[in-house]
């Protein structure tokens, strides 16, 4: 009886994912026995760990190997393993997201906008695992306390496409005082594009004639950032 035929309960004691984590804890636990724990069921032919084992299988050979592959996997995409339908597919799509959430959670009380790290460590498990690009706005008050953050673009960050006018809209709406750009490079290279610096001088010059002040802009790539102001770029 092989590990597609036979069911979980097959399986000695010691080898069943739910059962070892209980008994060690879930960081004994692989990839697929984790994700075996979450599926809870196989379907005919296939236990929920050899169900886990095809899932991962469809990201070896893609850009994000593995359980970084499942972010980047469309619920059809997903859905077209056998025993996995919708209910399946957007719970595994939700644990993605909490997995970013939660990483976004663990950087806040560290944030600090004197500190650009700081920033790229709050955002980057929500960016670098982004297809397309996205500019967003954090507002600040006099204090450097965050008023609020607000996704201005979604697509490609052009210098044609993003105007000054769209980011003070939003900085005259939450009455800041200062503000910090961010967005992200899909190609996982955070370096400045001519295009980048050109937006940060234009949103730079414009705030500096209405008294909002562009503190920094962050570009985050995969497990990488840019600062303009670390890295002396800011216009003067």
């Amino acid at each position: 009886m092989n590990e597609i035929t036979q069911t979980i309960r097959d399986l000695p004691e010691s080898s069943r994912p739910y059962e070892k984590c209980l008994k060690w804890g879930p960081s004994v636990l692989s990839d697929s026995e984790l994700l075996a724990v979450i599926l809870r069921n196989g379907v005919q032919g296939a236990n929920s760990l050899a169900l886990a084992n095809q899932i991962l299988s469809l990201t070896k050979d893609t850009s994000y190997p593995g359980l970084l592959g499942l972010l980047h996997m469309s619920l059809p995409d997903l859905m077209k393993v056998n025993g996995i339908g919708k209910v399946k597919a957007v719970q595994l799509k939700c644990i993605g997201e909490l997995s970013k959430r939660m990483a976004s959670a663990a950087a806040r009380p560290r944030l600090s906008f004197n500190d650009p790290v700081t920033i790229a460590r709050y955002y980057m498990e929500h960016l670098r695992h982004e297809e397309q690009e996205m500019l967003i706005v954090m507002l600040l008050d006099g204090r450097n306390h965050l008023l609020g953050e607000q996704t201005i673009s979604k697509g490609t960050v052009g210098a044609t496409l993003i105007t000054p006018r769209e980011v003070f809209v939003e900085a005259l709406k939450f009455h800041a005082v200062s503000l910090i750009l961010v967005h992200n490079h899909p190609s996982g290279d955070p370096s400045p594009s001519e295009c980048d610096v050109e937006i940060t001088e234009r949103i730079y010059r414009s705030g500096e004639l209405i008294g909002v002040k562009l503190l920094d802009h962050i570009v985050i790539g995969d497990q990488k950032y840019v600062s303009f102001r670390e890295q002396g770029m800011l216009p003067v």
